[in-house]
């Protein structure tokens, strides 16, 4: 695996959001956030230079390389618990066992899942606690770490089928699946959506360029009266989300907001 950069990015909080969105398209592995700053990193090898210099013209920004040794060190120093009220939290090995909650999903926090990620992924666990799992079919479309798919498994789901395009992520999900002693979810390096399968829940937690590229083969994945749960997403992001979502036949039914991020659920009505 190869060294990473680190970007570290004076901008206000709204700046923040922007730029989260569009150094992600440009394939960032993570993010972390102060007040002041953003910290964005990306591997060494593939690091898109031009782009990220010409998003970042008139910003005050020093790039750092992060050995590979050092990296997993970083990551997990600034990982923090994500805690949904006492329905379920996600923590570290290094972090003492949550009390009081029903789920607890524990995980190697490595670069599949930044900092700047739980407002959405609370938002996507949130919205998870009202939907009926027992005995669905469901699709993790953008795995990540694998927690949602995890949380599936938990909530009684008879079937989880978990992707993601990034290696690493695959890896680090198939670590956390043993961690947790699910038996359920089958997770595979992929970024095809095969629409032979119908899944009666569709988990989607990416980013909007990528949900509307794969709107049509999600929609014809989920089957009638099945959902499918979105977040990833900005509030500006909303109305063309929404707007495809009905040109589609999907009705929204929930909508959380979050740090100025959105989570969206809808139902397939066809």
């Amino acid at each position: 695996m190869s060294n990473h950069i680190q970007l570290n990015i004076e901008a206000s909080e709204a700046q923040q959001e922007i730029l989260i969105s569009q150094l992600e398209e440009l394939g960032a592995a993570g993010f972390e956030q102060t007040d002041t700053h953003l910290l964005a990193y990306f591997e060494e090898d593939s690091f898109p230079s031009y782009d990220v210099n010409a998003i970042l013209d008139g910003y005050n920004f020093q790039l750092n390389t992060l050995q590979q040794q050092n990296w997993n060190a970083v990551w997990e120093s600034n990982f923090q618990p994500v805690i949904v009220d006492d329905f379920c939290a996600v923590r570290a090995h290094f972090h003492e066992p949550i009390q009081g909650i029903q789920h607890e999903i524990l995980i190697t926090p490595k670069m599949s899942f930044g900092t700047g990620h739980h407002a959405t992924t609370y938002m996507m666990m949130q919205q998870m606690r009202d939907i009926d799992f027992v005995n669905k079919s469901v699709f993790d479309f953008g795995t990540g770490t694998g927690v949602l798919a995890i949380l599936a498994e938990k909530l009684g789901a008879a079937s989880v089928y978990a992707i993601d395009n990034d290696e690493w992520s695959i890896e680090n999900t198939k670590e956390n699946i043993e961690k947790n002693h699910c038996s359920k979810i089958t997770a595979e390096l992929s970024s095809t959506i095969s629409t032979e399968k119908l899944f009666d829940i569709i988990l989607a937690n990416i980013n909007r360029n990528v949900i509307l590229q794969y709107f049509t083969n999600l929609k014809e994945s989920v089957n009638q009266k099945g959902f499918i749960l979105f977040s990833g997403l900005l509030v500006d992001d909303k109305d063309v989300i929404v707007d495809t979502a009905q040109d589609h036949g999907l009705q929204l039914i929930k909508h959380c907001e979050r740090n100025k991020w959105i989570s969206l659920l809808f139902v397939n009505e066809n």
